[in-house]
């Protein structure tokens, strides 16, 4: 019998969290993974030239939820480049099967959507951006190969958005 090296292990979780967020997962009515603060690093520290588009969002955030249909966009628009859109639920865990899942399928919302599974934001917020204060919308666009670290504390609108990623990707 073989054993995965720690090194394959790694590879493989990052995978099968990779494989749930594609965009198939973002349909109505789908199963909202939930992720840990780790997720972030191993998105951080991915050894890919993908650019990462996260968001911190809420259903009870007004800003949050007007500019959604920017990240919609931008996710249909980049779909063949290599950007990848996840909208990153804060809402209370409680709300999730009561509010995030029948909001995201309301909204008809293709982008990946996750759930932050951390009872203290105190938990991700560094790993996000030391700079954050916590106050969402707040969206960092990463990728790790492209040394591209731009981190948003505001409601963006899709001009910004589609800047922000147009640099990241050159």
């Amino acid at each position: 019998m073989h054993r995965l090296s720690p090194l394959h292990l790694s590879f493989m979780r990052t995978l099968i969290h990779f494989l749930l967020l594609l965009p198939g997962f973002a349909l109505s009515g789908q199963n909202i993974p939930f992720i840990k603060a780790d997720q972030i690093d191993r998105w951080k520290n991915a050894d890919t030239d993908t650019v990462y588009v996260l968001n911190f969002w809420a259903t009870w955030c007004a800003p949050c939820v007007e500019e959604l249909p920017s990240f919609e966009k931008l996710n249909k628009a980049y779909a063949d480049k290599k950007v990848k859109v996840v909208l990153i639920s804060t809402d209370f865990k409680r709300n999730v099967e009561s509010g995030v899942k029948p909001f995201v399928k309301k909204k008809k919302l293709e982008s990946a959507v996750v759930f932050m599974d951390e009872p203290n934001p105190n938990n991700y917020i560094n790993a996000v951006d030391s700079t954050w204060s916590g106050a969402i919308p707040a969206t960092l666009i990463w990728s790790k190969k492209k040394g591209v670290s731009q981190f948003f504390e505001k409601k963006l609108t899709y001009s910004e958005l589609e800047a922000a990623v147009k640099k990241a990707l050159q």
